[in-house]
């Protein structure tokens, strides 16, 4: 997936102005958040929680190359194969090579945003091979040649109907006249087309939310069960995962198990976590007579050790995006590339670099629910403010806003002047805007007054309240 994050501000427009996406965004922006809040209600430890699930990923971290020869070690004692990738390209090849080893021309997918990540779709296809992703917003949005929207819920921008279209456009040999008007004929349709690929498919290539240290295990969390399918029926399994992934024992996953669906979905637990270990054993009834593990760095290796390190614990729960009011306000596509939201704002710049990604960080209202909501704690307004010091420093954002960022400075670093100027700046508006109480434009407020008023000040400003209260104790 080529990125597009330079666009942001069109993608963004475009996204205010589309009324389907509205309508769309309008019905996800208080479902996951609202079952999210009765899943924690319900899980007096969940705090406690979180703060070991900080220390599990830290401690992974601070060790990460011990973990991740363990890892190996252990894969290969199960008789998998590891296959290290430094970038896409290399991921890329070690998958297509796996393929061809054993003549695949049906590849069925489970979800992976590393697979996304490293655009091995288009990869697979100019190849000669056929990637059918099974996960069913996943499929829709394979159908319609568009990325996903979304960490877990891919195509959470589209209506019933857009999905109805969409398979009837694609499933031309079933009956026109069928009913599609619920959500259950498209899934039962979805998983009619679905079944036989499942069953011809060669390899079947899976994403890895946990890779365990101490057993060389992957394990996959879903609500459908087209993973296990996946990773069964084929010949050849390959997990695709990024080095981050890795945990160091069975226990350490259980606890953050505990919150991932909690923080995704508002589940206690996922419909399925499935773990696998290697290839099929004698007296396996099922399972792949090949195991292979793709570990991609990708430019997260250059994270550890420096302010964007603990970007490194996430785990893809998509609690940033679903508490996110710029993401709710201009969805996953707007964000130009595989990672939306606050948690992309942050990932983007570091895997496709400041050039392309540098609005990204600045598409933030700083409000602190990202943070707020995040199961590992994932300090994220503090890293965009680190990416905005160094696009400003780089001198990356545009004149216009250095050059009034840098009178701001000027000012603000005479306090009497600062003060005496939002005096009268504040009286001024506030008799500008006394007779309505707010204002509908603004010079230089644009940004603002284009899709909100401004309210109009009222009373004395903050410093002058403040230096008066002081006074007094002082004075007391």
């Amino acid at each position: 997936m080529q990125p597009t994050s330079h666009n942001f501000p069109e993608n963004a427009r475009g996204g205010l102005a589309d009324p389907v996406l509205q309508t769309a965004l309008g019905m996800a922006r208080t479902g996951f958040p609202y079952r999210r809040q009765q899943a924690v209600a319900r899980l007096p430890e969940f705090e406690a929680l979180r703060d070991q699930a900080k220390d599990i990923k830290n401690h992974t971290l601070a060790h990460l190359d011990y973990y991740l020869e363990l890892y190996e070690r252990n894969v290969i004692a199960a008789g998998g194969q590891v296959h290290w990738a430094q970038t896409a390209e290399d991921a890329r090849r070690a998958i297509l090579n796996i393929c061809r080893s054993v003549g695949a021309k049906v590849v069925t997918k489970g979800k992976s945003m590393v697979a996304e990540e490293i655009a091995l779709n288009d990869y697979l296809e100019n190849n000669g091979i056929t990637p059918v992703e099974t996960d069913l917003g996943e499929y829709i949005i394979q159908l319609r040649h568009e990325p996903p929207s979304h960490i877990i819920a891919p195509a959470i921008h589209l209506m019933k109907e857009q999905v109805a279209e969409t398979f009837r456009g694609a499933h031309g040999h079933l009956d026109p006249a069928r009913p599609l008007d619920e959500a259950q004929a498209l899934c039962e349709e979805a998983r009619t087309i679905l079944r036989p690929h499942f069953l011809a498919a060669d390899v079947g290539i899976t994403g890895g939310n946990f890779l365990v240290a101490e057993t060389g295990s992957s394990i996959i969390v879903t609500n459908e069960g087209n993973g296990d399918l996946t990773q069964t029926l084929p010949r050849v399994h390959i997990v695709i995962s990024s080095i981050e992934k890795v945990v160091p024992t069975l226990e350490d996953t259980a606890t953050l198990l505990r919150l991932l669906a909690r923080s995704a979905t508002g589940q206690e637990f996922s419909s399925y976590t499935t773990i696998s270990t290697g290839p099929r054993r004698p007296g396996d009834h099922d399972g792949p007579e090949q195991y292979h593990v793709v570990l991609l760095d990708n430019g997260r290796s250059e994270l550890l050790g420096g302010e964007f390190q603990d970007m490194l614990r996430c785990l893809r729960c998509s609690a940033c995006l679903n508490h996110c009011p710029v993401y709710a306000a201009v969805g996953g596509h707007a964000y130009g590339w595989v990672y939306p939201g606050p948690m992309g704002a942050v990932l983007t710049p570091a895997l496709v670099g400041l050039h392309e990604a540098g609005h990204l960080p600045n598409a933030s209202t700083f409000c602190g629910r990202c943070e707020s909501v995040c199961p590992v704690k994932i300090p994220l307004p503090k890293m965009m403010r680190h990416w905005r010091e160094r696009e400003f420093a780089s001198k990356l954002s545009p004149k216009t806003y250095r050059s009034g960022l840098g009178a701001w400075a000027w000012v603000a670093a005479r306090p009497g002047l600062y003060h005496t100027l939002a005096e009268i700046g504040g009286r001024m508006l506030g008799w500008a805007g006394k007779s309505r109480g707010r204002f509908r434009s603004l010079p230089l407020a644009a940004g603002w007054t284009g899709v909100r008023d401004m309210p109009a000040p009222q009373g004395r400003s903050f410093h002058s309240l403040w230096a008066e209260q002081q006074k007094r104790r002082g004075a007391a």
